[in-house]
């Protein structure tokens, strides 16, 4: 029925895993202030508390299992004859624990770090500090966590706006859409003609650019609209 998904995964589908949304009550994300962890120029003014924020963050985030939602959508990516391909704003990799493999973090991954010096990108990191060499450009102190922090720009944008063009479905999970660049993917995809569907726990201001607007959990709604799909290949 459809030769090209696009799906956009936000912090909702991971919150079902149980990890924590990332613009949670008080502006706080794992008690700590976003603006002292997850801006570039607190990066810049203390890299030692940032790093150390991460370096405990990581483990507790490469523990959490994916959901029916992750799973659901990498049986699509498997079974279905369209090209699926997800963007997601989550640094989790649940997504691929799940078996998705077309996967796009247009805001960087908690496994990786990124030479500020030489913009190499080390697979696998574990801890980093101001000690740390890069193993490419042998500078020291300047690997950070491979994040999109306020102040920086997104990932891979130009491809996902390629992706966005050619799509002729597009699917918002767990994502208010209203932060931008974001907030412009429905509104990409919908001029190229695509089908818009947006699954969500509440409904978000914007949810009337969506064709369709689903809520409810993403462990209940999207493994049933996933069958839909499946079913009409």
């Amino acid at each position: 029925m459809y030769n090209n998904i696009v799906i956009l995964t936000g912090a909702g589908i991971s919150a079902e895993s149980g990890l924590q949304t990332f613009r949670g009550a008080g502006g706080l994300w794992n008690n700590v202030a976003i603006e002292d962890v997850a801006t570039i120029d607190a990066y810049k003014r203390n890299p030692d508390f940032v790093n150390k924020f991460y370096n405990e963050l990581r483990p507790e985030v490469m523990a959490v299992e994916p959901n029916a939602a992750h799973f659901a959508l990498a049986k699509l990516e498997q079974e279905s004859a369209a090209n699926i391909n997800i963007i997601t704003q989550n640094v989790d990799l649940l997504h691929e624990k799940a078996g998705s493999v077309n996967v796009l973090h247009m805001h960087g991954r908690i496994d990786q770090a990124v030479c500020m010096h030489c913009g190499q990108i080390l697979q696998g990191a574990e801890n980093v500090d101001s000690e740390t060499v890069c193993p490419f450009c042998k500078t020291i102190g300047m690997m950070k966590p491979n994040i999109v922090f306020f102040g920086e720009g997104i990932l891979l944008l130009d491809y996902i706006e390629k992706l966005l063009q050619e799509c002729d479905l597009f699917i918002a999970i767990g994502t208010s859409g209203e932060v931008y660049p974001a907030a412009n993917f429905v509104q990409i995809a919908a001029m190229n003609k695509a089908e818009t569907y947006l699954f969500n726990l509440d409904s978000p201001r914007n949810a009337s650019v969506f064709k369709h607007c689903v809520l409810g959990k993403a462990t209940e709604t999207v493994p049933s609209y996933v069958k839909q799909l499946l079913d009409k290949d």
